[in-house]
C-alpha cells in the first residue's frame, strides 16, 4: 500500500482537502518527513536502506503516539545528497542546490496550508547540515513556523552498550548497527554471506583531526573504504536490530510528545 509502514490513519497523503481545511488547531498538528538517501551501503545491504530506516521509525511512532497528539506523515523523500558514495553503482545523489530547493518549497506549500509544526526525519548522515540551513533559511521567512532539523539516530537512547567501543568511533556506514536494523526490518534483502568488516585509515594528525567529530575532515567514501562499508557488519544480527529499532522508536515518541506539548517563549526584544 502507499502508505507503508505509516498508519492509513495518519498518512497525509490520504487526506481530502476538506479534511484539511476542517481540521483544528492545524497549527499545532506535526507533520513528519521521512528522509533517506538511495545509495550504495556495501556489498551485503541494499541502496534503500537510509530511506527503510527513517520510514519505519516513522511510521512506528506515529503509530504508537496518543490518539490526542494530532500527526501525519508524509511520504519519505527517497533521494538525497549523497555525493560522497559517487564512486558506487547505484547510488542516486540530489545537488545541494537541488535538495535545498525540495525542502524549502515543500515547506513553503504546507505552510501556505496552515501547517506550522515539521520535523524532518532524517536518516542520512551525510545531509544533516543541509537540513539545517534550510531550516534556518526557512524560519527567517516564516517567523511562525517552526521546523525541526532532525536525525534519526540522535532521540535519547543506549544503542552504544549493543557496539563495540571500535564500533561506536569507527562504524559510521553499513556498519553493525545499521545492517542489524536491516535484518530486523527487511531480513529478505540483506546477503550476510558478502557482510565484510573495513574500517578507515588511522589519521596522522596528533589525534587532533577525525574523519567524523569535532575537527573533521572532508571525504569521499573511497578515500576511507574500497567496499563501501566503514565499520564491521559481520556481527550484526537481527536480535540486535530489533533492539535498536525498539529504542530508537521509544526514543521518537519521547521526542515527539516533547514538541507537541512545547511552546516557544516570546523573545527578548532587540536593544
Amino acid at each position: 500500500m502507499l502508505h507503508g509502514s505509516i498508519p492509513a490513519d495518519r498518512f497525509f497523503p490520504y487526506l481530502r482537502w476538506p479534511e484539511i481545511a476542517a481540521l483544528p488547531d492545524r497549527d499545532r498538528v506535526l507533520i513528519l518527513q521521512p528522509i533517506g538517501a538511495i545509495e550504495q551501503h556495501g556489498p551485503h545491504l541494499p541502496l534503500v536502506v537510509d530511506t527503510a530506516i527513517a520510514s519505519a521509525i516513522t511510521g512506528e511512532a506515529l503509530r504508537r503516539l496518543p490518539a490526542e497528539i494530532a500527526a501525519y506523515g508524509l511520504p519519505p523523500l527517497c533521494y538525497g545528497k549523497s555525493n560522497e558514495h559517487n564512486g558506487f553503482p547505484g547510488t542516486i545523489s540530489l545537488r545541494t542546490e537541488t535538495l535545498l530547493a525540495v525542502l524549502t518549497d515543500s515547506a513553503a506549500s504546507l505552510y501556505a496550508a496552515g501547517f506550522r509544526r515539521l520535523i524532518w526525519l532524517n536518516g542520512h548522515g551525510g545531509q544533516p547540515q543541509i537540513l539545517q540551513l534550510a531550516a534556518r533559511d526557512l524560519r527567517e521567512r516564516f517567523p511562525d513556523f517552526e521546523i525541526l532539523p532532525l536525525f534519526v539516530w540522535n532521540v535519547p537512547n543506549q544503542i552504544g552498550e549493543l557496539l563495540t567501543p571500535r564500533e561506536q568511533d569507527l562504524g559510521f556506514h553499513a556498519g553493525d548497527a545499521e545492517t542489524s536494523l536491516m535484518l530486523h526490518l527487511l531480513p529478505e534483502q540483506v546477503q550476510m554471506d558478502q557482510a565484510i568488516a573495513e574500517y578507515p585509515p588511522d589519521l596522522d594528525a596528533q589525534g587532533l583531526l577525525s574523519w567524523e567529530g569535532n575537527l573533521p575532515i572532508a571525504w569521499l567514501t573511497h578515500d576511507l573504504s574500497q567496499s563501501g562499508v566503514i565499520g564491521d557488519p559481520t556481527s550484526a544480527t537481527a536480535d540486535k536490530g530489533a533492539e535498536i529499532f525498539e529504542q530508537l522508536v521509544q526514543g521518537w515518541v519521547q521526542v515527539l510528545t516533547a514538541i507537541a506539548g512545547w511552546q516557544r517563549s516570546s523573545p527578548l526584544s532587540p536593544r
